[in-house]
């Protein structure tokens, strides 16, 4: 099984609704599971990536951030294993 990518983001923040509006129409024709992390739910998320908010990543991972990378995504994708 695959790890889910997380997106790491804090309510009210355009660029966390910007990023996940286009995550989900990229989901539309390339599905893929992601976590959904609320930074300020947690001390040690919201120091780590609360002034680089959104964020997504892979584990330790981070393939962008304020802006989706629709390349790194892309590479990302395509280096899962079950990829076809």
């Amino acid at each position: 099984m695959t790890q889910p990518l997380s997106f790491y983001y804090r309510e009210g923040c355009h660029l966390c609704e910007d990023m996940w509006q286009h995550l989900q129409s990229i989901r539309e024709t390339r599905p893929f599971e992601i976590d959904l992390v609320d930074v300020d739910r947690d001390p040690a998320l919201k120091e780590r990536y609360g002034l680089l908010i959104p964020v997504l990543a892979v584990g330790e991972k981070v393939i962008c951030n304020y802006y989706l990378d629709p390349i790194g995504l892309e590479r990302f994708l395509d280096s899962l294993p079950d990829h076809e």
